[in-house]
C-alpha cells in the first residue's frame, strides 16, 4: 500500500489530508506521485494522521503513485520551483551522500582507488569560499545577485561529494549544511518559501551528517522562520522545540541557543502567549553573558545586538502598542540601523513602526515610517521587506480613505508587481 491508498482508505481527499497537515495540495500530489518526500519536521505529524508508525511511513512514502492527471512512465513536469537546475542540484546532493555511504563501506584499496580517481579540490577550501559568500551576501544591496556564485558552488561541491573517504565526507556535509542555508535565505529573501523549505531540510540533513549541532540547530531555526512568515506558528514551534534540543548539545560557547530562543518568542507571540513570549526574549538576552563573540558571521550571525527591535516586533504582534513604540525607536536610534548597514533590519524596523501608527489611526506616523520603508525596499529589492511591507498594508483599513496612505498602499502594491509577486 502507498501513501495515496492509506490516504484514502482512512476517508480523506487530497485537500482535507493536505489541510491536516497544514500544507498545500499540490504537495500533497507531489509526495504521492514520488517527486518529493515530506520534509522531516512534517513526518511525525504525518505518520500520526495516518495511524502508523515512522518506519511504516517510509515505507509508504517510498512508494511513488501514479494519478490519471499523471499515468505511470510518463515524463515528470517541470518544477516549477527554483528551476530544474537547481532540483538537480539537491537531488545529485543526495546522491553524492549515497555514493560516499556506499564507497565508505569498500575494501580499503578500492575505496582509495575510487577516491583518487575522482578527488577534486580539498574541504576546506569549500569551507573557506563559505565564509566569503555570507560576507557577499550580507554586503550585497541586491540580494539575489549572490545566487548565481551560490548555485556554482553546489554544483562543485555535488561534484567533490564522489569518492571521498569517511572523514572528508563529514567535513564536506557541513560545508554543504552551510551553503545550503544561505541557498535557503536567499530564496527566503526572494519570497520562494517552497524552495527556502527543501533548502533547510537539505541544510539540516547534512548538518546532522556533520556531527554539527550549531550547524544543524541553526538549520532547523531557519525552517521555522519559513512557517512563522506564513503565520504557522505551532509547527513553527515544533520545530523550534527540536532545534532547542539540538542546540544544548553544542557548543555553549556560541549564540546558537540564544538564537533558538529569540524565534521562539516570535512562535509565542504569534499564538498570543506574552508570558512565553517574554521568557523566550529574556533567555535570547543572555547572549550578552558569552565571554566571545558567539558567533561566526556565516551561517550564525546572532549576537544580541537587535533584540531591542525583536522585542519591539513582538509587543507590536501582541497588541502592547506602548512597550513596542519605545523598544522600536531604541532600535532605531542604534548607530548599525542608522547608518543603513542592514537593510533588511532597518525595513523592519520601520514597518513596524507605520504598523503602531495604522493601529493607533494615527497617519502620519503611518506615511512616515511606511514611507521610508517602500524608498528603502526600492533600493535593496529585498523580498524580506516587500512582504513585510504587504502585511503592513493589510493594517490599513478605514485609513486607506485619505490620500496619502491610498498612495502608500498602491506603492506597496507596485513593489509586489514589479518583483513579479503580485
Amino acid at each position: 500500500m502507498g501513501l495515496a491508498e492509506r490516504r484514502k482508505v482512512l476517508g480523506y481527499s487530497q485537500e482535507s489530508f493536505a489541510h491536516a497537515l497544514g500544507v498545500d495540495r499540490t504537495t500533497v500530489g507531489r509526495w504521492e506521485n514520488g517527486k518529493t518526500a515530506p520534509q522531516p519536521p512534517l513526518r511525525p505529524k504525518l505518520a500520526e494522521i495516518l495511524q502508523v508508525d515512522l518506519a511504516e511511513l517510509d515505507a509508504l512514502v517510498a512508494q511513488p503513485q501514479a494519478t490519471p492527471q499523471e499515468p505511470a512512465g510518463s515524463a515528470p513536469r517541470a518544477h516549477n520551483g527554483s528551476g530544474d537546475t537547481d532540483d538537480m542540484i539537491r537531488r545529485e546532493f543526495l546522491r553524492a551522500i549515497a555514493i560516499t555511504g556506499a564507497l565508505a563501506a569498500l575494501p580499503d584499496d578500492e575505496a582509495d582507488a575510487n577516491s583518487e580517481a575522482v578527488r577534486r579540490g580539498a574541504s576546506t577550501d569549500f569551507l573557506r569560499m563559505n565564509s566569503h559568500l555570507w560576507q557577499v551576501y550580507q554586503l550585497a544591496r541586491a540580494k539575489r545577485s549572490v545566487y548565481p556564485i551560490v548555485r556554482e558552488q553546489l554544483a562543485a561541491l555535488n561534484e567533490s561529494m564522489h569518492g571521498r573517504s569517511p572523514s572528508e565526507v563529514q567535513v564536506l556535509c557541513g560545508a554543504a549544511g552551510d551553503l545550503f542555508q544561505l541557498a535557503g535565505e536567499l530564496a527566503f529573501d526572494n519570497n520562494r518559501y517552497a524552495d527556502a523549505a527543501a533548502s533547510y531540510t537539505l541544510a539540516a540533513s547534512a548538518s546532522k551528517d556533520s556531527g554539527s549541532f550549531d550547524l544543524w540547530a541553526c538549520a532547523l531555526v531557519r525552517h521555522a522562520y519559513v512557517d512563522v512568515y506564513e503565520h504557522r506558528y505551532r509547527e513553527a514551534a515544533g520545530i523550534l522545540s527540536a532545534a532547542e534540543r539540538v542546540a544544548k548539545r553544542g557548543d555553549s560557547s556560541l549564540s546558537t541557543r540564544h538564537w533558538v530562543a529569540s524565534v521562539q518568542a516570535v512562535a509565542h507571540a504569534g499564538l498570543g502567549d506574552l508570558n512565553g513570549c517574554e521568557r523566550a526574549l529574556d533567555e535570547a538576552d543572555k547572549v550578552q553573558e558569552l565571554a566571545g563573540p558567539g558567533h561566526n558571521g556565516g551561517w550564525l550571525r546572532f549576537d544580541g545586538s537587535r533584540l531591542a527591535e525583536d522585542r519591539g516586533a513582538r509587543y507590536v504582534q501582541l497588541g502592547r502598542l506602548d512597550l513596542a513604540e519605545k523598544a522600536l525607536q531604541s532600535a532605531l536610534k542604534q548607530e548599525a540601523l542608522a547608518e543603513g548597514q542592514s537593510f533588511r533590519r532597518r525595513g523592519a524596523v520601520l514597518t513596524d513602526l507605520a504598523a503602531i501608527g495604522a493601529k493607533r489611526r494615527d497617519l502620519e506616523q503611518v506615511v512616515t515610517f511606511g514611507g521610508q520603508a517602500v524608498q528603502l525596499a526600492r533600493e535593496s529589492s529585498s523580498g524580506y521587506v516587500a512582504r513585510r511591507l504587504r502585511d503592513l498594508r493589510a493594517e490599513f483599513g478605514p485609513l486607506v480613505r485619505d490620500g496619502r496612505v491610498a498612495e502608500l498602499g498602491a506603492e506597496i502594491d507596485a513593489l509586489s508587481t514589479v518583483r513579479g509577486e503580485g
